[in-house]
């Protein structure tokens, strides 16, 4: 997303509107975060479309755009300008085997908590008095550790919610680096990309491209 603001610009999108945002809180716990994609899936198709129904951060924040402004969050991007005239070279990463990924995936996260994840979520609840409903709360990892602190699972599912709310994410990383315009795509579970890469790179400081 900052490579994408760099290269293509930003929207002036509004400020948070923390009483429609406690609504909207109020509104998922009633009726469910799936009812409120579905109620972006009606106001904004395109936007509903790019956000999963479980990137609660995402979709509250689409639909408080459209209720603070009355325009949609797909109109207010349409709105983003160019902010430089630079060229771009993007290069990306993408596994070919989702078991690579997947192993990585839940190695990753064992790390975390054996280097303190937890610990570290203890030490910012209690000096900021921070609750799930906190934007930073809600990020991979940070919200299955509130809930685990909160004592609505144990150590176990702990682990497995944190793994596959990871592997999600990457999912919908990996459809996002997909439709990245005029990328060269590299092979990341490819010991040769290294070589590859650098060979493009290459090609690019010798100004062949």
């Amino acid at each position: 997303m900052y490579f994408r603001a760099l290269q293509q610009g930003l929207s002036v999108l509004p400020s948070a509107n923390e009483l429609i945002r406690s609504q909207l809180l109020q509104d998922a716990q009633t009726r469910g975060w799936d009812s409120l994609h579905q109620q972006l899936l009606a106001i904004d198709p395109e936007s509903a479309a790019r956000i999963h129904p479980h990137d609660t951060q995402r979709l509250q924040r689409a639909l408080e755009v459209y209720l603070a402004t009355g325009t949609t969050l797909t109109e207010h991007l349409k709105s983003e300008t160019q902010v430089n005239t630079y060229q771009f070279v993007n290069l990306t990463l993408m596994p070919t085997d989702r078991r690579w990924l997947h192993s990585r995936i839940e190695h990753r996260f064992e790390q975390m908590l054996a280097q303190g994840l937890i610990s570290e979520v203890e030490q910012l609840t209690s000096k900021w008095q921070l609750t799930p409903s906190n934007p930073a709360m809600r990020t991979v990892g940070y919200r299955q550790v509130i809930s685990y602190l909160l004592n609505e699972y144990d150590y176990a599912t702990l682990c497995a919610k944190g793994v596959a709310a990871t592997r999600q994410l990457a999912k919908r990383q990996l459809t996002w680096l997909r439709h990245w315009p005029q990328a060269h795509n590299f092979e990341a579970d490819n010991p040769k990309s290294g070589t590859e890469i650098m060979a493009l790179i290459r090609q690019i400081l010798d100004n062949h491209l």
